[in-house]
């Protein structure tokens, strides 16, 4: 694909709205191919994706299961109206809950959509239904949940809600537990166990301003969680923190909402990132991967007794192109892909492999203050030399010496796609392709080593 990339961006600069985009480079980079776990610029060069669309494209770029059963359903039935029934929906919402009934003893229904955020949306009324018209959420600092005004009113930024008016139902939120940056004297376990034993307290009596004893009743419907937290920066809790918090929701009578948008369909080596911490959710939200980034659909999951057809009956929600005929089969191609073998495993044993060359690389870099993960959500905290003061500077340096495209591994040019997030926007937030390779990895280590030794220099 050649074009006129100066034209381009003058042209996106007087034409396009800025508002559904975020320029993190300037000038802002524009790709002509992608296959695997690489993007391609105009002149070819190759760059390692270690963000992979947000996570919204786990099985690599170009995908060739995937794309023929796109292909396929293009050609069966590519469109049909919401209003009538397909077979792959179907099959779809059938597989999910199921798996979900077999993990978690509870039956439930799939509920469709298109796009996280919107997914977000449905659940909400999902909550605020079954909880007869409770508006209130809990929700996490550090969470991030869309940018629609009811997934902005329990996403932690302010600065999404700035310019839009007063958000009366945004959420309360609880400090999500940060192991690195965690209180010193403490243990991860502590740490987790005194976050929930605060929360807990809102509960002691009824001026706490949540709870009333006389009715036993809660104001808050529901707390709206990642398990391990996305934008926030892949920040991974301590493993007793969710058991707690999930026995104090129960007691109370607040649901959970489990947000898996981002680290669900195996980004953690599970189907999904909430089975890694031992609870079960009453409502769960997915999106992104569950069609490998080639259609625009979401889902939630949710216990019978709250999403019933006598109580959440037809026309509660509605979307023209939910449960669209090519998002459903590729979904289910998704599903069945993964479950053919030990994919779970796969993920793991990777993001083992490249979490110890983080490590090892950490050693050789003390700005590399902390490296964690889960699976293949892996996550480098970047800070100034003494090992803890985040450090954006250096981190925005990387980010656009990695687009530059002039890195090298083995004699030829590379460039390195990196996501940034964090409370200070100095964690790499790694997503890499489930799919990717071991030779991927080592190069990924090459170049990031390459990386931070150029951002130190310049």
């Amino acid at each position: 694909m050649t074009f006129n990339t100066e034209q381009l961006l003058a042209d996106e600069a007087q034409y396009c709205s800025f508002g559904d985009t975020v320029h993190y480079v300037n000038p802002p980079k524009i790709f002509s191919g992608c296959e695997g776990s690489y993007m391609y610029d105009q002149e070819g060069t190759p760059y390692l994706d270690l963000q992979m669309w947000y996570s919204a494209v786990n099985f690599g770029y170009k995908n060739k299961r995937l794309e023929d059963k796109m292909i396929e359903q293009l050609r069966a039935l590519p469109q049909v109206a919401s209003q009538y029934l397909h077979p792959t929906k179907i099959e779809l919402a059938k597989f999910i809950a199921q798996d979900a009934e077999k993990k978690w003893g509870m039956p439930g229904r799939v509920h469709f959509n298109v796009g996280g955020a919107q997914a977000i949306e449905d659940s909400l009324k999902v909550v605020r239904n079954a909880t007869h018209g409770k508006s209130l959420m809990f929700a996490f600092e550090g969470g991030y949940h869309g940018r629609t005004l009811g997934a902005s009113s329990i996403t932690s930024s302010y600065r999404y809600r700035r310019r839009f008016g007063h958000f009366s139902d945004r959420a309360q939120f609880i400090p999500f537990p940060y192991p690195f940056r965690r209180p010193k004297g403490m243990t991860s376990e502590e740490y987790a166990d005194s976050i929930v034993q605060e929360f807990a307290r809102k509960f002691e009596n009824e001026y706490h301003a949540v709870w009333d004893p006389k009715t036993q009743q809660c104001e808050y419907a529901a707390f709206y969680i990642e398990p391990i937290q996305g934008t926030g920066g892949y920040v991974v809790p301590p493993p007793n923190f969710f058991r707690g918090l999930k026995k104090v929701l129960d007691d109370h009578g607040v649901l959970m909402v489990v947000d898996e948008i981002q680290m669900g369909f195996w980004r953690t080596g599970t189907l999904w990132s909430v089975e890694n911490f031992g609870v079960k959710p009453d409502v769960l939200v997915f999106a992104k991967a569950l069609t490998n980034g080639l259609n625009a659909l979401s889902g939630l999951w949710a216990r019978e007794e709250l999403i019933n057809p006598t109580v959440f009956p037809p026309g509660s929600t509605h979307s023209t192109f939910a449960s669209n005929p090519l998002g459903t089969a590729l979904g289910l191609e998704v599903m069945k892909m993964t479950h053919e073998m030990d994919f779970g495993r796969q993920v793991r044993e990777s993001g083992a492999y490249f979490l110890d060359g983080l490590q090892q690389l950490q050693k050789r870099h003390p700005e590399i203050g902390d490296v964690d993960g889960m699976g293949l959500a892996l996550r480098a905290e970047i800070c100034t030399a003494d090992g803890f003061t985040p450090n954006k500077a250096l981190l925005d340096k990387m980010v656009d010496l990695g687009l530059e495209g002039k890195l090298e591994y083995q004699g030829q040019k590379r460039g390195l796609v990196l996501d940034v997030g964090g409370y200070y926007k100095n964690v790499i937030t790694f997503a890499p392709s489930l799919m990717i390779s071991r030779s991927e990895i080592d190069e990924a280590l090459v170049l990031l080593d390459q990386l931070i030794t150029l951002a130190k220099r310049s």
